[in-house]
């Protein structure tokens, strides 16, 4: 009998652990299996297709002078029949105004804010640029206005809107996300973080784009503008959160709108290329998913089938899964350290195979979705790298134990992560 001769306390945390494990991976494998089918069942995108619609990208800046030209001259460089590029200088300090200004071009408009109206947090900028648009788009068809979220340090793919159009196409779509990559993935950590990037929209995202759940990720996302207005208030449809993307992408589907991964297009950003910055940015990062548990009781409602919900919420409360797998873990350590539960007793060797198949299950499928298309070839490098990648996922769980503690503390306040300077 599994934990035979432990004390009750560890014989419940264990076993509640090992329940939760055998759920996941079984929710892994669900995920895998809904997601090829998506990729298979992707809509078709057409030439043309994108000049449906009048594109809006919204880009927020905040002393940016190291990347913002990169990301302003590429989104110029998109050819689309109606577009506009909106850059919100959210009280900017270094060159970035300057750099800006240098940018003329019909299509490129500068929302600067400044003092006491300036640097309030991403949300505020947004719905700022959010209150300005009336101005600028006239009497068009506001579910015909596509605004994509693109960050100042963000490379998107030319060809992103015309797939996003694709989704559009369908009147219930509210929002787009783009597979986010990592283009200084030169060094070991940053090539992780896109690993990351990689498995959560073949996997997780992809997943979920049938039940029309996926959610919206920041960088990379296209928000329906009527689908905007049908979440803001008085301010916009942004909320001060510290993941107000994955908090507006919550309130679509609660509202009825659907959300769509596209894995064809693909927005890259730089990933932090030391620990430090990066646990803090993982920190925030999770901080602001145990905020966006407090809209359970809204998705309960959702307009959804009760397998899309139940995925949903189970999906919500994934830092309280994850916070009791660390807790099983390092009561194993324990345990085995002092010789009251050895880590091996001699038992058959096919138990090896059901500890890896459940320490490794999920994130070996993760990594397969990610290489799904590349072929045998691809398949054998996905099993090489989920090995690597599994420690590295233990690597950030300090994240989530931080987070919690800041979140009880009330903590909100954070730093923004330092650009690299771009190799040209």
């Amino acid at each position: 009998m599994p934990f035979q001769g432990l004390p009750v306390v560890w014989t419940i945390v264990l076993s509640a652990a090992l329940v939760l494990i055998l759920a996941m991976f079984g929710w892994s494998v669900l995920l895998f299996v809904r997601g090829r089918r998506a990729r298979r069942n992707a809509p078709e995108a057409r030439p043309g297709g994108d000049d449906d619609f009048l594109w809006v990208f919204l880009v927020p800046a905040l002393d940016e002078e190291i990347t913002i030209r990169d990301s302003v001259e590429r989104l110029l460089a998109i050819e689309l029949r109606r577009r506009l590029v909106v850059v919100i200088d959210d009280g900017s300090g270094d060159r970035t105004p300057e750099i800006l200004c240098a940018l003329a071009h019909p299509d490129l408009h500068v929302l600067r804010r400044d003092p006491p109206h300036a640097r309030e947090g991403k949300a505020e900028a947004l719905n700022h640029a959010y209150r300005a648009l009336d101005g600028k788009i006239g009497d068009v068809d506001r579910n015909r206005v596509i605004v994509a979220i693109v960050d100042a340090d963000g490379r998107l793919d030319g060809v992103a809107p015309r797939y996003a159009a694709a989704h559009f196409a369908d009147p219930s779509v509210g929002g787009v996300q783009a597979l986010v990559r990592i283009y200084n993935r030169h060094r070991p950590l940053t090539w992780l973080q896109d690993v990351e990037f990689s498995v959560y929209g073949n996997l997780y995202q992809a997943g979920r784009t049938g039940w029309g759940t996926a959610g919206m990720g920041g960088n990379g996302q296209f928000n329906r503008l009527g689908a905007l207005d049908d979440v803001a208030d008085h301010r916009g449809p942004w909320r001060d959160r510290l993941t107000e993307d994955q908090d507006l992408g919550l309130r679509l589907i609660a509202a009825g709108w659907l959300g769509r991964q596209e894995l064809r297009a693909v927005v890259e950003q730089q990933g932090p290329a030391t620990l430090r910055p990066l646990l803090r940015q993982r920190t925030r990062w999770s901080q602001g998913n145990l905020q966006a548990i407090s809209l359970g009781s809204t998705l309960r409602r959702a307009p959804l089938s009760i397998a899309a919900r139940v995925e949903l919420i189970a999906y919500l409360l994934m830092p309280l899964w994850q916070a009791l797998i660390g807790l099983a873990l390092i009561a194993a350590i324990i345990l085995a350290a002092t010789d009251r539960a050895p880590f091996w007793d001699g038992g058959p060797w096919w138990q090896i195979a059901v500890f890896y198949v459940l320490g490794f299950g999920a994130t070996l499928l993760g990594c397969l979705a990610s290489k799904a298309s590349a072929g045998p070839r691809g398949w054998i490098l996905a099993i090489l790298i989920a090995q690597i990648y599994a420690f590295y996922c233990w690597l950030l769980w300090p994240a989530l134990a931080r987070a919690a503690a800041r979140q009880l503390t009330e903590q909100r306040d954070w730093a923004r992560t330092e650009r690299e300077p771009l190799v040209t």
